[in-house]
């Protein structure tokens, strides 16, 4: 009888090590380290699904003896969900969706295997609800329930000698956290289950073809509870954010061996479920009618598409020695670099103001685009002038006070273009050479050239 080993594990990052300390080495936290018992090795498993699709070829061959036509995807019956996969689920693929409870994942996943069970056969594993739970939901939001098949398990090995028999195209498993394998004695949740039952489901989907969807919860700092090893052994991993007192939520991909990360859909909680949105940038552009100072348009990209949002900047006199600096939806860190280089470069002192910055919307935005935007935003408002409704500006500042052209400069005008924006301050280096119709176009290369564009 094989013997079980015993580990010491980081509830956190997933690290492993060969005794119990204090604190974790690699993520510095404290009093994570937890001992789990493992099971025997996978080679004295008795369970095992046997048999193959046909989608794994043992012979070796030479890359251009390599078939590159591209396997069938399937349509999920949202457009922008099937953006954020890369057109489509992959037959064969593990995708991991995290999110917030309450977000609504569950919501978009019951949404779309009862669209895609009316014309393929579709597994729905519930773990944390019961069926009846699962069932008043659907009927609430008016879904085809008629060819959706339901199951109630945590077990893997039940859940997969089930789809052996039901032969689905594509399961849902909701949620990998509560789901057990027999010979791991920890309990469910713990890092080696949670590592196990998701290594296993992929194995599982590669070896016979079949699309599993894992549905794992978040921590309180936003990332996925359980190992971090968990986004290694999946082919894409989306997560699904959104405030609780906001209609809308974003659908972001992380990973995805399949198309390009970054990824961005939007959706909008209605009473009939989650509804796509076709046009985002008309969400993040709702302005009032009144002009005020500080706030200017910029254009950022995300995974394969433009996006306009809304910059807002605050600056007033602070009362305090230390004056605040506080960003939402953009990096702290960032914003005060660039306030160093508008000292330096631009000539503009505000080391006695506070510093107020938010992306409208909810957006988080990762890429340097928006530099120069928030600097002519916050010289706005520390002015007080009001910047043209019909202005949208984007571009790196460097900290030498050059500006620095951005990828996609041309799309991004033309994005601008279609919702009635006439002026634009970009880069030189992304200066087009027929600008788009009705659209001045102002190139900078120094920051006092955008001051003096203004």
């Amino acid at each position: 009888m094989a013997k079980n080993k015993t580990a010491y594990v980081c509830n956190e990052c997933g690290q492993d090590f060969p005794r119990w300390q204090g604190q974790c080495s690699a993520c510095q936290e404290w009093n994570t380290i937890t001992e789990v018992r493992l099971g025997a090795s996978s080679a004295t498993r008795t369970h095992q699904f046997s048999g193959y699709a046909g989608s794994i070829d043992r012979k070796v061959q030479t890359l251009d003896q390599i078939d590159l036509n591209e396997l069938p995807r399937i349509a999920s019956s949202f457009g922008e969900f099937d953006r954020v996969l890369g057109g489509g689920i992959v037959p064969g693929s593990a995708i991991l969706i995290g999110g917030h409870p309450g977000a609504g994942k569950s919501t978009l996943l019951l949404q779309t295997l009862c669209q895609l069970a009316e014309t393929m056969p579709a597994l729905y594993v519930t773990g944390e609800e019961s069926l009846q739970q699962v069932a008043m939901r659907a009927h609430r939001l008016g879904l085809p329930t008629k060819k959706l098949r339901m199951l109630s398990e945590t077990s893997v090995e039940a859940i997969c000698d089930i789809a052996l028999q039901e032969k689905p195209k594509v399961i849902v498993v909701d949620s990998i956290q509560v789901m057990h394998m027999s010979d791991i004695q920890s309990s469910p949740g713990s890092v080696s289950q949670v590592r196990e039952s998701a290594s296993y489901l992929t194995r599982f989907a590669k070896q016979h073809g079949i699309a599993v969807i894992m549905v794992g919860h978040v921590t309180k700092d936003g990332s996925l509870a359980g190992p971090k090893v968990l986004e290694h052994c999946i082919d894409c991993s989306v997560m699904f954010e959104g405030d609780s007192d906001s209609r809308y939520r974003t659908l972001r991909s992380h990973k995805n061996r399949f198309g390009a990360i970054n990824e961005l859909g939007v959706f909008a909680m209605t009473e009939r479920g989650l509804k796509e949105v076709a046009n985002p940038s008309a969400i993040f552009l709702s302005r009032g009618d009144e002009a005020s100072s500080g706030s200017l348009v910029m254009v950022v990209w995300e995974g394969t598409r433009p996006l306009l949002v809304e910059l807002q900047v605050l600056v007033d006199d602070s009362a305090m020695a230390n004056p605040r600096r506080v960003a939402v939806g953009m990096d702290g860190n960032r914003l005060a670099m660039l306030l160093a280089v508008m000292h330096r470069h631009g000539g503009l002192l505000m080391s006695d103001q506070d510093v107020f910055v938010n992306v409208v919307g909810g957006v988080k935005v990762t890429e340097t685009s928006a530099d120069l935007t928030l600097l002519l935003a916050m010289v706005s408002s520390f002015r007080g002038d009001v910047l043209p409704s019909d202005l949208v500006v984007f571009g790196e500042v460097g900290l030498s006070g050059e500006i620095r052209p951005v990828p996609n400069g041309q799309e991004r005008l033309i994005e601008a273009a279609k919702h009635g924006f006439k002026r634009a301050i970009v880069p030189k280096a992304n200066m087009p050479k027929k600008p788009p119709q009705g659209m001045e176009v102002v190139g900078v290369t120094k920051l006092t050239e955008a001051l003096n564009a203004l």
